[in-house]
């Protein structure tokens, strides 16, 4: 199993960043996914999941009607749409498969002015 996130960076408040994380060694389409995240001195929490099928998605209330959880199963990719930045945002970011305990290297977001 390899997942690689990418897309972090460095944006202001209220901007917009979009995470993508590229999957392989596994049936990626078989398998609902999701992103977390892990601010400095936090624990790691989950802030969307999707659906193997793209077709069902929850959210962290902290990201709820700010984020968007997509895939394209033919690309083995899932996608994090992040609108509204805040600066609580801030942490680095990893994708996961519910079902699979694998974690990428993660993409780091940092929300400031």
């Amino acid at each position: 199993v390899q997942l690689v996130e990418s897309g972090g960076g460095l944006v202001q408040p209220g901007g917009s960043l979009r995470l993508s994380c590229a999957a392989s060694g596994f049936t990626f389409s078989s398998y609902a996914m999701s992103w977390y995240r892990q601010a400095p001195g936090k624990e790691r929490e989950r802030v969307a999941a999707i659906a193997s099928a793209g077709g069902s998605t929850n959210y962290a209330n902290s990201v709820k009607g700010r984020f968007t959880c997509s895939r394209d199963n033919s690309k083995n990719t899932v996608y994090l749409q992040m609108n509204s930045l805040k600066p609580e945002d801030t942490a680095v970011y990893y994708c996961k498969a519910l079902m699979l305990d694998s974690w990428g290297q993660g993409t780091q977001v940092t929300v400031s002015s």
